[in-house]
């Protein structure tokens, strides 16, 4: 497998999670064990869009129950002989070479996985600043050497472009450092939210010019938030920014 993977650095390390559930996206080379017509192997991808079930396969990290995904997208792409290329969009989880002996059952030839590349994970776009390893090294050779910051930027990213796909609650000043210390977002701390928030949704919550700082689990949705002026409107589940960034605007306990 080769493509976008994103590598989170330091502090960064903290909104791993948000990466890991965003939706990915890949091309894959399918090869089939015996002769399909082109006309039939569309439809049979075709059916594949939408909500699916899936047991993860033998080698897996996960435990091989039955379970939900869903596939965004799954566009032909060409057929040479018993190899057919394929685009597919998919929540994060989906398995590409289950997908693929599925859908050589469902052709009655069988199929497995051939070759597969990642083009995109959340936000992160394999024809925008993507780099190789080889390429890392390099810059960070010349950043030793001469110490211009401007090198390193080329592939280290800030924070918050791992959070661009979540739903977004800007926050106002004075209810930042409260956060950073683990309180959870009350109702007079929104300053602007984002529509469509849904209860439990994982949210990121933003400073007015847009510094992550922290990830949190909605109580209610954006209608709700949007009538409330007191009460939690989402529980605190990680703390990204540090603390003291912003000054303490708010009274501890005794």
């Amino acid at each position: 497998m080769t493509g976008v993977l994103p590598v989170a650095l330091e502090d960064a390390t903290k909104i791993a999670e948000a990466t890991l559930l965003a939706g990915k996206e890949y091309v894959c080379v399918m090869r089939l064990h015996s002769p399909v017509s082109e006309e039939r192997v569309k439809a049979v991808l075709g059916e594949f869009c939408g909500v699916i079930y899936q047991r993860p396969p033998l080698r897996s990290s996960v435990k091989r129950r039955l379970r939900t995904r869903r596939i965004y997208h799954l566009d032909f792409l060409g057929m040479e002989g018993n190899n057919v290329l394929f685009r597919v969009g998919c929540t994060a989880g989906t398995y590409i070479r289950k997908l693929c002996f599925d859908v050589g059952e469902a052709l009655g030839c069988g199929a497995h996985m051939r070759e597969l590349r990642r083009t995109r994970a959340g936000p992160f776009v394999e024809d925008e600043g993507l780099v190789t390893l080889h390429d890392v090294a390099y810059t960070f050779a010349q950043w030793q050497e001469t110490g211009d910051e401007n090198l390193l930027r080329r592939f280290i990213q800030p924070m918050e472009k791992a959070l661009e796909l979540l739903p977004k609650i800007h926050i106002r000043d004075s209810a930042v450092d409260a956060l950073c210390h683990g309180a959870h977002l009350a109702a007079p701390g929104v300053l602007s939210l984002e529509t469509e928030i849904r209860p439990k949704n994982t949210v990121a919550i933003l400073t007015q010019k847009g510094e992550a700082v922290a990830l949190a689990r909605a109580l209610s949705s954006t209608q709700e938030i949007l009538r409330m002026d007191h009460g939690l409107v989402a529980k605190t589940r990680r703390v990204l920014m540090p603390r003291g960034v912003y000054p303490k605007m708010w009274r501890g306990g005794p």
